[in-house]
């Protein structure tokens, strides 16, 4: 029966997130590395908070421009089922959580929240690329070996 209904789920999932039409795409993966530390700034994220590294508070401010913010949307794709997907917009739809620290935002809808609630935004800048990607994620089971994608925890 809990393989029936993971599959449900799954469908429902799938059918409820749609494309992210506007907005600048950016690179992204799923956090393989051990978790950088919270800004000390930050509230302790609470069961449905997001919470935003140093380094991804410094290169959002750095990035965006006026009313621009993070978005930060879950999709299905992947070699695990899902993926996360990054963007620079401007647009704050009526179903958006916007988590705000330092000046920076991330904005996550509500539909990609039940898949990231409780984890960290990190930026990471490494030789071969540049990236935002999410740490710890509690939701999360298990990612794939690219680190560009999971599955989550039924």
């Amino acid at each position: 029966m809990a393989a029936g209904w993971g599959l449900s789920l799954r469908a429902a999932v799938l059918r409820a997130i749609t494309p992210w039409p506007r907005g600048r795409l950016l690179a992204s993966s799923l956090g393989s590395r051990a978790s950088r530390e919270a800004s000390s700034s930050s509230p302790e994220a609470g069961e449905g908070q997001i919470r935003l590294t140093d380094s991804c508070v410094q290169r959002l401010l750095e990035i965006t421009e006026g009313s621009e913010f993070l978005r930060l949307q879950v999709e299905g794709g992947g070699c695990s089922g899902f993926q996360y997907k990054f963007s620079l917009d401007t647009v704050i739809n009526p179903d958006d959580r916007v988590f705000e620290q330092g000046g920076a935002r991330v904005v996550v809808d509500s539909d990609s929240l039940a898949f990231v609630k409780g984890a960290q935004v990190d930026f990471s800048q490494e030789l071969i690329r540049s990236s935002f990607q999410v740490l710890n994620n509690p939701q999360a089971q298990q990612g794939c070996s690219c680190g560009s994608s999971f599955s989550v925890k039924l």
